[in-house]
């Protein structure tokens, strides 16, 4: 695809609404007004923009416990998404998924996670059926870095390798699984080298720079739809908060910190298109604010919309 100025105008304004929705997500959960966990994708941006710019309705994608940015890059919607975190009976989910289980399949959201790692066989399962159909739909999985340790990401990419599957596995490494960095829970420095072993190409990018993320996904998601089956991105990049809101992450290096937090995706972005005269200062200020406006009119949708009913506590917990 031609990245026009229209293409890289509209990474800009789906990473400043992931932006603007999480740093929402932040005030709320410190006013105590969000209940459970809340894992935050500030600094990871370009990933799922980049990535879900080259997906259709018809495509899936497995989400993590990190996963607002993915859902609002597929086109998940925010006031349901902000009604889900509040666990309120309009949310995605009726209030019972809660931050790390927002699902919508009709968009091909196939469910955030809070299982580590569990996404990988589900989107392996996705492009088993897309491929069984004989529909080109491509599966898309996200995960962490640490979620590559696992035995679902080797079985995973065994199966979707020996079956030939039209799904592309990107690894959002953003450097840390909980406090424990990369290079002290595996020996490479690549995860991409792992698709070695399993006979698919594998790629590692900058993850904070969109183009590259949208190029790397461009081919990988093409080589699928063409039935020429998996393959591995690894997007370096870097998550700005805690694991969790609330954790201090003490055991990040401050000067590591400020290092890439230097390597903002969104500034990185902007600059690129005010260099290209796609934009002026004042034109991407209007985007964020209408970003900001948006997320505010999506929390009073949350917080006016009632509590699930007593009654249905079982509601959708069962099949019958």
């Amino acid at each position: 695809m031609e990245l026009t100025k229209e293409k890289l105008l509209g990474f800009y304004e789906t990473m400043m609404t992931i932006r603007a929705f999480e740093s929402k997500a932040v005030a709320l959960f410190a006013e105590n007004k969000l209940p459970g966990f809340v894992h935050l994708y500030l600094g990871e941006e370009a990933v799922a923009t980049g990535v879900c710019a080259n997906l259709g309705t018809k495509d899936y994608i497995t989400s993590t416990h990190r996963g607002h940015g993915h859902l609002i890059a597929k086109g998940g919607k925010v006031d349901l998404m902000m009604a889900e975190l509040f666990g309120k009976a309009t949310g995605y989910c009726k209030g019972k998924g809660g931050s790390m289980h927002i699902a919508d399949v009709d968009l091909g959201i196939l469910g955030a996670n809070g299982i580590v790692g569990a996404g990988l066989p589900i989107a392996v399962g996705a492009a088993f059926a897309s491929k069984y159909r004989k529909s080109d739909a491509v599966a898309v999985c996200f995960f962490g870095d640490a979620a590559s340790n696992r035995g679902t990401f080797h079985e995973s990419l065994n199966m979707a390798s020996i079956w030939n599957l039209p799904v592309v596995f990107v690894c959002e490494n953003n450097m840390y699984g909980i406090s424990l960095c990369q290079r002290d829970h595996m020996n490479i420095c690549d995860i991409s080298d792992r698709a070695s072993s399993y006979g698919i190409p594998g790629i590692t990018v900058d993850g904070n720079d969109v183009i590259a993320v949208f190029e790397a996904a461009s081919e990988a998601i093409k080589r699928a739809r063409r039935g020429d089956g998996p393959s591995l991105i690894e997007c370096k990049t870097w998550r700005q908060r805690g694991h969790f809101e609330g954790d201090p992450a003490i055991y990040k290096d401050p000067a590591e910190q400020q290092s890439w937090l230097e390597k903002d995706p969104l500034p990185r972005l902007a600059k690129r298109l005010i260099e290209l005269k796609y934009a002026t200062q004042t034109e991407l200020d209007q985007i964020q604010a209408s970003a900001a406006e948006q997320i505010e009119a999506a929390v009073k949708y949350a917080e006016s919309s009632p509590l699930p009913a007593l009654t249905d506590v079982l509601t959708d917990v069962y099949a019958g």
